[in-house]
């Protein structure tokens, strides 16, 4: 039995508002429930998005990070 959850990873780096976060959305389809989706983007608006988002939709922001000019959110699937 494997727990380790699906991931995946989707590079949002250069689009804007809002097209990181609906990318991001179409990813999390392909996860089952409790698989992470890793995306990384560099629009400033993401660090607020992210977080609205994974509130209104009851995925889990597991983490958000700056790797230098990048941001990087880890989102669990609900």
């Amino acid at each position: 039995m494997n727990d380790t959850p699906a991931t995946l990873e989707y590079d949002a780096t250069g689009l804007l508002c809002p097209l990181p976060v609906l990318r991001a959305n179409r990813k999390l389809r392909e996860l089952p429930v409790g698989g992470l989706l890793t995306v990384r983007a560099t629009d400033p608006a993401a660090e607020a998005d992210f977080p609205a988002y994974c509130r209104q939709t009851g995925h889990e922001l597991v983490s958000a990070d700056c790797e230098g000019e990048v941001l990087v959110f880890i989102i669990r699937k609900r």
